[in-house]
C-alpha cells in the first residue's frame, strides 16, 4: 500500500517524521541513531529531505577563484533505499524543483523507480543563498505544479524529450506542501489554496502542511480547503521548540506566528533546556488534540528534536 493509500483509509492517527541526510563527508549512522530512537513508535513512514545544489568559489591559486557545483547533504535516493531495506517502513523521499533541471529530475525517477520507491514529497523548495527571490535552475521548474505534471506524464511513459515507454506497473504517488498561515509568496491565503488546488489537480493525493504552533491554524486551514473542493487528506506537522533563538528564526525562515501564551512562555526561558522542555509541553498539548481531532497521521520535523519528539510520541501514542 502507498503512503497516499494508507493516509486515505481508515486508522488511528499515525505517526511519522522526517530524517536529513548526513552533511557530505559524515556517517549515515547519525540517520540510524535518530530512526532507532522513534522506531518504538511504530512510523508509518519515514520522509527524507532534500537539499539543492548551491554554486561556491573556492580560491585555486592565489587570486585565482574557481565557481563549483556543492551540495551539503547529498544521498536522499540512497538513504530511502538503505532505510527502507534497514527497517522496512515506507520512505518518502523528497523531490525538489531547487537546483535541479528537468532531465536531473528525470533521471532521479528513473532511480527511484528501479529500487522500487514510489512514494514522494514534492516540493519548490528553497532560493539559493544570497537570492532574495526563487530562481529556478536553467531548464527546471519554478513551481511545484511543474514538477508535479512531470512527475504524472512520467507515470504515463512520457519523457521531457517527448518519447514515449510503456506506462509505469508500480506508479509514483505524491503529497505536496500546504501552508496553513500561507506561503511567504502567495498574496493572499485564497490564492495560496488555489495554487494548492492545482497541485491536487496535477496528481497530488495528500497535503503536508508546514509547522504551526497554532491548532486554530491549521483547522481553519483544513476548512478553506474543503470549502475549495480540496478532498485529500491534509496532515499537520509540528515541530518542538528546542532553542532560544528559536523565537526569531522561526517567525523569519518559515513565516509563521508564535502564539501570544506560547510567545510569553518562551519570553521565560533563560537555557535552551527550559526551551526544551516549553516544546515538549506545547507540542504534546497540540498533538493530543490533532489526535483526538482524528487526523490521519501527525507528521513531525525532527530536526535537533528528536530527543523531544521521543518525549512527546511517549504521552501521545
Amino acid at each position: 500500500m502507498s503512503v497516499a493509500s494508507f493516509l486515505a483509509a481508515e486508522h488511528d492517527t499515525a505517526f511519522s517524521f522526517e530524517v536529513l541526510p548526513p552533511v557530505r563527508g559524515k556517517s549515515i549512522e547519525s540517520v540510524f541513531a535518530t530512526i532507532d530512537r522513534l522506531m518504538p513508535f511504530n512510523p508509518a513512514y519515514i520522509n527524507i529531505t532534500t537539499h539543492r545544489t548551491e554554486v561556491v568559489y573556492r580560491e585555486v591559486a592565489e587570486g585565482v577563484f574557481q565557481r563549483f557545483n556543492e551540495r551539503m547533504r547529498p544521498g536522499t535516493v540512497a538513504i530511502a533505499a538503505a532505510l527502507n531495506a534497514r527497517y522496512g517502513v515506507p520512505t518518502v523521499p523528497h523531490v525538489i524543483c531547487s537546483g535541479f533541471s528537468r532531465d536531473e529530475l528525470e533521471n532521479e525517477l528513473i532511480d527511484l523507480s528501479y529500487l522500487g520507491i514510489t512514494d514522494l514529497l514534492i516540493l519548490r523548495g528553497d532560493r539559493a543563498k544570497g537570492e532574495n527571490r526563487f530562481v529556478p535552475t536553467a531548464d527546471g521548474h519554478a513551481h511545484a505544479v511543474d514538477l508535479c505534471r512531470q512527475v504524472s506524464l512520467f507515470n504515463e511513459g512520457e519523457m521531457i524529450d517527448g518519447s514515449r515507454h510503456d506506462a509505469l506497473s508500480q506508479r509514483f504517488t505524491f503529497g505536496v506542501a500546504g501552508y496553513p498561515e500561507k506561503h511567504e509568496e502567495a498574496m493572499n491565503i485564497t490564492s495560496d489554496i488555489e495554487h494548492l488546488r492545482a497541485k491536487i489537480d496535477a496528481g497530488a493525493q495528500y497535503v503536508v502542511t508546514q509547522m504551526f504552533f497554532d491548532n486554530r491554524r491549521y483547522f481553519e486551514f483544513v476548512e478553506r480547503c474543503r470549502a475549495a473542493g480540496i478532498t485529500v487528506p491534509i496532515i499537520p506537522g509540528i515541530k518542538p521548540l528546542t532553542a532560544l533563538t528559536q523565537k526569531s528564526l522561526l517567525p523569519k525562515t518559515f513565516h509563521i506566528d508564535l502564539p501570544v501564551e506560547l510567545a510569553a512562555e518562551l519570553e521565560r526561558c533563560r537555557t535552551n533546556d527550559d526551551v526544551k522542555a516549553l516544546g515538549v509541553e506545547w507540542a504534546t498539548a497540540q498533538a493530543r488534540e490533532l489526535k483526538a481531532a482524528g487526523v490521519p497521521s501527525i507528521h513531525f520535523y525532527s530536526m535537533n528534536a528528536a530527543a523531544s519528539i521521543e518525549q512527546i510520541a511517549r504521552a501521545v501514542y
